[in-house]
Order: structure tokens, then sequence, then C-alpha cells
């Protein structure tokens, strides 16, 4: 059997369409949590935990210096932004790199915080912000991986809308 690995080392960050390339230092993408509810009843051997939703999503983004450009919609909370996070994902094998997809995030959401900003000696300003999350969709190689619109009660994997039933059982 040929081993393979796949890397994933940089990215590009967009904020309402411009490009902010070699501007963000990390970026730390929505961590999907699923919310769980316990059940437990008489006549069972254990207690066990059914899904019951998604927990809050947020985002984080180090910046590297302080950027005019998106300096307003940190400083506005009331306004959604649209991210997007570009990267391209590498396969090795023995004889080399065999292959480069494209990885592209797509986040809606907005800044829950206007940066405090930290001087070092003869250093790098650091500066991070972070987003509560409404909106993220995963695509590797032109395939949904997920997407969740909270606002819209859609939550799709590969896909397939995992919410379509209950959506049609509420009425809504």
């Amino acid at each position: 059997m040929k081993i393979s690995v796949n890397k994933l080392y940089n990215a590009n960050v967009y904020v309402n369409g411009t490009s902010f390339l070699g501007r963000a230092e990390e970026v730390q993408l929505p961590k999907v949590q699923y919310k769980t509810v316990e059940h437990k009843a008489l006549g069972m051997v254990g207690t066990l935990e059914t899904p019951a939703g998604i927990d809050k999503l947020e985002m984080k983004i180090k910046w590297n210096s302080l950027y005019p450009e998106v300096l307003g919609e940190m400083a506005n909370p009331y306004r959604t932004v649209q991210l997007q996070v570009r990267a391209s994902l590498e396969g090795y094998d023995s004889n080399g790199r065999f292959q480069e997809l494209p990885v592209v995030v797509h986040v809606s959401g907005f800044f829950k915080n206007f940066p405090s900003i930290t001087f070092k000696h003869q250093d790098n300003a650091e500066i991070e912000t972070e987003l509560a999350v409404h909106y993220y969709k995963l695509v590797v190689d032109g395939k949904d991986y997920i997407e969740i619109d909270v606002f819209a009660n859609i939550w799709k994997v590969e896909g397939e809308d995992v919410l379509e039933r209950y959506r049609a059982n509420i009425g809504g």
C-alpha cells in the first residue's frame, strides 16, 4: 500500500470581496460543535445523548498589522461581513506533489470586538478579532462538505439537507 499525505499550509482571506493577501497571520475557522440532549428513563440500562442542533459558530482572525480598509467593519457589530478563505490542499506521495485542490470557505457574520492593539519592542503589533458566524460553508475541489445557515435553518452535509424533513414538520 502506497502512502500519501495531504498538506494545507497557507491561505488568503477576503473581507467583502477585498483580498487581504499577506495581512492575516492566522485564521481559525468556525468549529461546528453539535449540541446534544441527555436522555435517561426507567428501564434503560444507561443514559444516551441525542443530537439537538448546533452550538454558536465563531471565527478568529489574527492580523499582522492594522488595516484601515477593514476597521470600519470591525467597529460596527450591526453590519454583516462576507468572508472568504481560500487555500490549496496539496497531496504528496513518494513521487512528490501529485495534486493541488482548491479549498474555499464562505463565512457570513459580524465582528464581535474592535481589537485592542498590543505593541512590542521591535516586533509586529498583535491584533486579533473575533466574529459571530451565522453562515458557514466548506468546499473542497468543488464539492460542498458542510453548509450551515442559521437564519435560513439550513444544515447540509455533502449536499444533503439534513433539516429538510424537520422544516417540513414544523411548517417552515
